[in-house]
This record gives C-alpha cells, structure tokens and sequence, in this order.
C-alpha cells in the first residue's frame, strides 16, 4: 500500500487533521522534533497539519535538510490534502477514517485519550486488527512510525448494504425491485 523508499526530489507529504474537534495532543505529538525526525527518516518531506479548534501552534519550517512544515485551521474540504498525501494522521473520527481508507491512503489514526465515552477508538482498533490502518496514541506515535511497514497494511474494500436494505424492505413489506 505504501513506499518507505523515496528518491532525494520526490515529495512525500504527511497530512495530519483533527477534524474539526480541539485536539492540542496530536498537533503537539507531530510537531515535536522527535516525530519529526522519525517522519523525516522515513522519506518524507513535508508535514501539513490541519488543527482545528485546537489552541497549540506548530512552529513552521520551510526545511532545508528537515522536515518541511505548515499548518492551518480549517477548510470546506481536506479532500485535496487527502489525495496528495503519502500518508496521513488522524484523528479517530469515522469520516476522516474512511475518507482517507476510500483513497487507498497509507493512515496512522490517533485516538484522543482524553475523550470521554471513546467509542471512535473502537473502530480504529477494529480496522487495525484487520490491518487496514495503524492506531497509536499521542504517546505512542512515535513508536508506530518507527515501526511501520506500510507493505503491510491491506487496502479496504467497502461493505455492500445492499442485502440489508433489501431485507429491512422485505419486512416492512416493501415490494422487491
């Protein structure tokens, strides 16, 4: 699904979005040198981090033999930033899960601990265990890019609803199409 290899031109960006939740953790995770030097030895060359509501400020960087770094808040669309990554960190927010799994996009999800009642984390150890992504923490994250195989992870195909459709129209006594 992924290459850790990359030539010295090629651009590899890494997209990082909290949605539009408050989610200071993650953007202080991926802007920690530690992070960025464990991204930056992986291949990659620039890091774009979409903060949201959050309060924390990433430094910038234009790079110069480091990781390339810039940030914003929002926009009507992160599709774009989706499509021209290499890889991409998440939040744990369904949407951004599957919007990034339907691109066929390498994705790190990181569930935010200090949510109450989590059920998103949930879901990401599900499609982790099914190996379709990697799930870490704000603490773990490191470790996890450090770590990761992207050859590994297998792409995710969809589910049809189609049967469950039909049999919820079945019981309400829709006629069959």
């Amino acid at each position: 699904m992924g290459n850790d290899e990359v030539s010295d031109k090629e651009k590899r960006v890494v997209f990082v979005t909290v949605g539009t939740t408050c989610f200071d953790a993650l953007v202080r995770a991926v802007d920690s040198n530690i992070i960025k030097q464990a991204l930056f030895a992986k291949g990659y060359t620039h890091l774009l981090i979409q903060m949201g509501r959050g309060s924390y400020i990433p430094s910038k960087s234009e790079g110069n033999g480091s990781l390339a770094v810039d940030y914003f808040t929002f926009s009507s669309s992160i599709a774009v930033y989706l499509r021209s990554a290499s890889l991409v960190i998440s939040h744990a927010g369904s949407g951004s899960i599957f919007e990034t799994l339907r691109l066929a996009k390498p994705l790190i999800v990181v569930v935010n601990e200090d949510l109450m009642d989590n059920h998103q984390s949930e879901l990401a150890e599900e499609l982790a265990d099914r190996k379709h992504l990697y799930c870490a923490s704000p603490q773990t994250l490191q470790q996890t890019i450090a770590h990761m195989d992207l050859s590994s992870l297998f792409p995710y195909s969809p589910g049809d609803a189609t049967p469950v459709a039909k049999h919820i129209n079945s019981f309400l006594g829709f006629p069959d199409d």
